[in-house]
């Protein structure tokens, strides 16, 4: 892929950006990741790291639906930036809410509102496996107000080239390297905030 010279000159502005390709990656996975998938990001999508300033603690998520990006919050005014995937128009949403449960590689089940738009994904009624090809990609963060699911996720994707686009039916998507990556940062009990 050719970069033009507009381009280079922004990434070469741009603030420091994290490592891309975790370490070792395809030895730990299941399935395969594509170690190539952010390059399919348009630049401004991928991760890195920036200064973030918010009232938040470190280690709360807030997601920027309207410029479709993800923080997490990091100490001293700073924060990891994930490009996402965003729900498309009348399926956005916004509030608080926790993640009550992970999962590495999910099963994926339309939601019976999914299944009326979609009656051709009543073969997977029932949940589609876990895999490359797999909707929720690499890993999910199930999102709960109270103790009640929302039936929103983060979650991976099979389709890297959605980041930065409304696409979803209110989940937020990311690309796996990333959602692998988030993952591995937050833990059962974390603050979500959508704005």
């Amino acid at each position: 892929m050719t970069m033009s010279r507009r381009d280079l000159l922004k990434l070469l502005a741009a603030p420091a950006l994290v490592a891309v390709v975790p370490p070792a990656m395809a030895e730990t996975e299941p399935f395969p990741v594509d170690p190539w998938e952010s390059k399919k990001v348009y630049w401004k999508f991928r991760r890195r790291e920036v200064a973030y300033k918010t009232a938040e603690k470190p280690g709360t998520i807030v997601i920027d639906t309207p410029n479709k990006f993800l923080y997490f919050v990091e100490p001293g005014g700073r924060a990891i930036r994930y490009g996402v995937g965003i729900g498309k128009d009348g399926f956005r949403w916004s509030g608080t809410a926790t993640i009550k449960r992970k999962a590495k590689w999910p099963k994926w089940t339309p939601t019976k509102d999914q299944l009326k738009r979609r009656p051709d994904w009543t073969k997977w009624a029932s949940g589609y496996p876990p895999g490359p090809f797999n909707p929720l990609g690499a890993r999910a963060l199930y999102l709960y107000q109270g103790n009640v699911d929302t039936q929103y996720r983060i979650h991976g994707t099979s389709e890297p080239e959605t980041i930065g686009k409304k696409v979803s039916s209110g989940c937020l998507r990311m690309i796996n390297h990333d959602v692998i990556d988030l993952y591995s940062r937050v833990p059962v009990g974390t603050k979500v905030i959508v704005l």
